[in-house]
C-alpha cells in the first residue's frame, strides 16, 4: 500500500519511485491539517481514521458554554475528490436535540452549502477545512439559528419553551453524549 507520506516523497514501500502525482486535495489537506492542529478551538480535537489518509476524520466538539455543556459530540467529515471546488460532507455522529442538526446527524450550516457563492454564505474555494471545524463548534454557542432550522421539532420547542428545550436536551447530552 503506498501512503500519502511516501506519494509525497515520491516512493512506494519498496523504495520504488512512483509515477503518480500528489493530487491537489492532497496537497491542500497536508497543509490544511497542520494549520488545524495549531488553529483548533479548545474544545475541539481531531482523530484521523487512518494517519495516512487525511481525507476523513472526526471532529469532537466539547462544549463549554451553553445548552451542551457536557457534551462530547463527533462529527464524520469527508473531504471528497473535489475539494476544494466542494465542501467537505459532513454528518453529525452523535444523536443530539439541536434545532441545526437533525437527530440523523444532517448538518445545517451555510458555509456547507454547495453552489452559493453568489450570496456569500455558502462554501467557495477560499474557505478551508478549519472554517468547517470553527463552524461546527460555533452551532453550540453563536450561530445557533432557531429561525432557520433544520429540526423544525427542536426549534418550536424552544419558542414555546425554553425550559422544555432545556431539559430535552440535557436528556440527550445524558443519554448520547458521554464518553
Amino acid at each position: 500500500m503506498i501512503t500519502l507520506k511516501q506519494r509525497l516523497k515520491g516512493k512506494t514501500e519498496s523504495n520504488e519511485p512512483t509515477t503518480s502525482r500528489v493530487s491537489i486535495r492532497d496537497r491542500l489537506l497536508i497543509k490544511e491539517a497542520q494549520e488545524m492542529s495549531k488553529l483548533l478551538p479548545a474544545c475541539c480535537s481531531i482523530d484521523y481514521m487512518n494517519v495516512n489518509d487525511l481525507s476523513r476524520f472526526i471532529l469532537i466538539v466539547r462544549p463549554t458554554e451553553g445548552f451542551w455543556h457536557g457534551g462530547t459530540f463527533k462529527f464524520e467529515i469527508n473531504v471528497t475528490d473535489d475539494y476544494n471546488m466542494e465542501p467537505p460532507i459532513v454528518k453529525c455522529i452523535t444523536k443530539l436535540w439541536h434545532p441545526n442538526i437533525t437527530e440523523s446527524g444532517e448538518v445545517c450550516l451555510s458555509l456547507l452549502r454547495r453552489h452559493s457563492v453568489e450570496d456569500g454564505m455558502g462554501w467557495s474555494p477560499i474557505r478551508t477545512l478549519i472554517d468547517v471545524v470553527w463552524g461546527l463548534n460555533a452551532l453550540f454557542t453563536d450561530l445557533l439559528n432557531f429561525e432557520d432550522p433544520l429540526n423544525v421539532d427542536a426549534a418550536e420547542m424552544f419558542r414555546h419553551s425554553k425550559e422544555e428545550f432545556k431539559i430535552k436536551v440535557m436528556e440527550y447530552v445524558a443519554v448520547y453524549a458521554q464518553e
